[in-house]
């Protein structure tokens, strides 16, 4: 009897969340399907959640569904400029190395978008694994922005794999980057997010790093404002939002003050919600 091939896995972009600007659900134009009337689409913010180091088997269920809420304070936060948030399903649950299974299913997803959409700026908003995925699909032009959160970066010889290079930040060139970490991050060293930005704002000065002090690698503790932060960042580089003072000071701030500017407890109180 022959042996049946098991199906190719694929990586998906969840239902995409945003609504019209009289607050009823969007009826969102783009190609290749829905209704063809309603909110167009103005630009898109996509999600990579988080992931493992290692981990070939298909992703848990529900293992992309921390990355919702977020996603959907994004969408809210732009609907008046039709934004619309998708959350990425990956094909495996881990980074697998010299595979580069989150990034590979990031530069899908943005083509993805691009077929749906059209010509849509796209910002990227990556959570611990999916920071870094962030990192290295940036160079996708419909890319505009990127934000990195705990960005799971391994350590470089000789303390790191010494078969596996330092991490690109040439794609990075003409793109406006946050990167924001927790100073007790026990899983990744903060100081590996420091030293890529450092990188990086020398062929780009449009780089920025926020330091979370006393917070962990989840961002927990200071959930809101991280939140509030990546809001602010995303609709200034996406739109014609002016950003807030901490992000403009610390975009035009050279190292290390730009690259570890703290955020304050309560940032976007005053910025809405």
């Amino acid at each position: 009897m022959a042996l049946q091939a098991l199906p190719e896995r694929v990586a998906r972009l969840g239902k995409p969340l945003g609504t019209a600007v009289d607050g009823t659900r969007a009826a969102l134009r783009w190609k290749g399907g829905g209704r063809a009337a309603g909110h167009t689409v103005g630009a898109v913010a996509l999600l990579l959640p988080e992931a493992e180091p290692p981990g070939t088997r298909r992703p848990a269920p529900l293992a992309a569904l921390p990355a919702r809420p977020l996603a959907g304070r994004l969408a809210r936060a732009g609907r008046a400029e039709g934004l619309v948030a998708h959350v990425l399903h990956y094909r495996r649950r881990g980074w697998n190395g010299a595979a580069l299974d989150p990034p590979r299913d990031a530069a899908w997803a943005l083509e993805e978008i691009v077929r749906r959409y059209g010509d849509v700026p796209v910002c990227l908003v990556g959570i611990g694994v999916g920071g870094r995925a962030a990192l290295h699909a940036a160079g996708h032009p419909a890319v505009t922005s990127v934000v990195s959160l705990a960005p799971w970066l391994p350590a470089p010889p000789p303390h790191g794999p010494a078969t596996e290079p330092a991490d690109p930040v040439k794609q990075l060139i003409g793109r406006q980057v946050l990167l924001v970490h927790g100073t007790n991050d026990a899983r990744t060293d903060p100081e590996l997010s420091y030293r890529y930005a450092e990188r990086a704002k020398k062929t780009n000065r449009d780089i920025c790093r926020f330091e979370v002090h006393s917070d962990g690698h989840a961002l927990h503790q200071h959930r809101s404002e991280v939140h509030a932060l990546t809001t602010d960042f995303l609709l200034g580089s996406l739109f014609t939002h002016t950003y807030s003072r901490p992000v403009a000071d610390a975009l035009a701030a050279p190292p290390p003050l730009g690259l570890r500017m703290p955020l304050a407890a309560g940032f976007g109180e005053t910025l809405g919600k």
